[in-house]
């Protein structure tokens, strides 16, 4: 019998036909919109007269454009109120799911469809939206559509594709002290860095990646795309189901036994060969800290910037970011810190941060920004007592949105001002015009915003 990988396995039950000698056409069980990319798809089936297939199948949410202050008001933007208004009116026209501002579920979309238990094992999933492979955490196939192909599945619930081949990314050993999920993911982008994912479909393995909870999981298959992988997946186990059980639109009782039968077969086949395959040892993995514009552009936190020769891309990097070759990042003084998005902005990444700042005090120069993942996370923020720690320590509670990951809200870094972010990336301008962008993980952000400064976490921790 042909061994399979989970990445076949759930691809090829999903192929309804194919094209000779071309492409095939991919059924998508869960399509997930906001208010971005959705308008023009929208206005293009009204335009052809075309209905949308398969309501049920599509779940929608306001995150991009939102303000993370006093959402109950009108949106003072008009870009982004229209954006929002469109939504609204889009998804009531068509009879479509939407978890809105002011809904107990509005959130980041790809923190509140994994919360909710939209996110299962084995589906095919999109959105309009580059990160969607955050999913592939549950042993999904979920990655981002352009807003033509928004529109193919509003038509048809399917997508016309090549298929992507197969990459395996194994990390072995012990994880030194305080090194997370987000060091993990940003260590093997500098390794093999931004493009040797593309035209791949990327599953995570060894002991690593079971070890860790679904919401570490969820961050290591969000910056997938971060190495031009189409999408990243980790096999359903133990944990994937008990994160799963329970939730409010995750199936119940006899039919989740069902779907556990259907799960517990989706691992890949032992002997399944990958296209392409990379091996990394644990112990390597350092607390890491991005000093380019591009996540691969990552060092451990007390090692120093490379110095290639030749490279006028990495030096236009560093003028940029206002760094030099051989340089320390460690003693740089930082006056922005965001806690957030959708990489992390889970309640999993608010308890580290909380953990490291409890007791503590931000820094005068430095304003710093909590911003949960979903109205859910905020619940759990207030219930589990992190709000106090944070406010007391001076950190600034924000509502849920995608907030300062990206210049689409009124949450944007000044320019020529350094942020140290746990959002996924750090491009030139991703945080506002001519604002320097360091990718870390909440822990690392937490220290930073607490001396004011880039600090060794190694040492920190002991």
């Amino acid at each position: 019998m042909e061994k399979k990988t989970l990445f076949d396995k759930v691809w090829d039950s999903h192929v309804v036909s194919t094209v000779p000698d071309g492409p095939q056409i991919l059924y998508i069980d869960k399509h997930l919109i906001h208010e971005v990319t959705s308008p023009q798809a929208f206005a293009e089936l009204e335009e052809r007269k075309i209905p949308v297939f398969r309501t049920q199948k599509i779940v929608a949410t306001a995150d991009h454009n939102v303000p993370t202050k006093e959402q109950h008001l009108p949106i003072k933007d008009e870009l982004s109120r229209n954006q929002v208004e469109q939504l609204t009116q889009n998804c009531q026209k068509n009879g479509i799911t939407l978890y809105g501002l002011g809904h107990e579920y509005q959130g980041i979309v790809h923190v509140i469809a994994p919360e909710l238990g939209i996110t299962l094992p084995g589906m095919t999933m999109v959105c309009g939206d580059s990160h969607t492979s955050t999913h592939g955490a549950f042993g999904a196939i979920a990655f981002g559509i352009g807003t033509s192909q928004v529109a193919q599945v509003f038509a048809s619930q399917c997508l016309l594709l090549n298929k992507p081949k197969s990459l395996r990314v194994n990390v072995n050993g012990k994880l030194a002290k305080g090194v997370t999920p987000k060091d993990v993911i940003l260590y093997v982008i500098s390794q093999i860095g931004t493009n040797a994912g593309t035209g791949y479909f990327c599953e995570y393995a060894g002991n690593i990646f079971r070890e860790m909870s679904m919401e570490g999981r969820m961050t290591v298959c969000n910056m997938s795309i971060e190495m031009g992988a189409r999408g990243g997946m980790i096999a359903p186990d133990e944990v994937t189901f008990e994160y799963i059980k329970g939730r409010k639109f995750a199936p119940k009782g006899e039919q989740f036994e069902q779907y556990l039968a259907h799960w517990k077969t989706l691992p890949t086949d032992e002997g399944a060969v990958f296209d392409k395959e990379y091996h990394f040892d644990a112990e390597d993995i350092k607390p890491m800290i991005t000093y380019g514009t591009n996540p691969g552009m990552g060092i451990g936190v007390d090692q120093t910037i490379p110095s290639p020769e030749n490279d006028p891309s990495f030096d236009k990097a560093l003028e940029y970011m206002g760094f030099h070759k051989g340089e320390k990042l460690i003693g740089k003084p930082i006056n922005y810190v965001f806690i957030g998005s959708c990489t992390n902005s889970r309640i999993e990444d608010f308890r580290d941060a909380a953990n490291y700042i409890k007791g503590k005090q931000k820094a005068a120069n430095v304003t710093a920004l909590i911003v949960p993942g979903s109205q859910q996370v905020a619940k759990q923020i207030q219930d589990e007592g992190l709000t106090a720690i944070f406010e007391s320590a001076g950190f600034e509670i924000r509502q849920p949105g995608c907030s300062a990951c990206l210049a689409m809200n009124d949450d944007k870094i000044p320019s020529g001002e350094y942020c140290v972010s746990t959002s996924n990336r750090n491009f030139e301008g991703r945080q506002g015009q001519g604002a320097r962008t360091l990718l870390a993980s909440p822990v690392m952000a937490a220290a930073t915003a607490v001396e004011g400064k880039i600090v060794d976490l190694t040492l920190n921790l002991n």
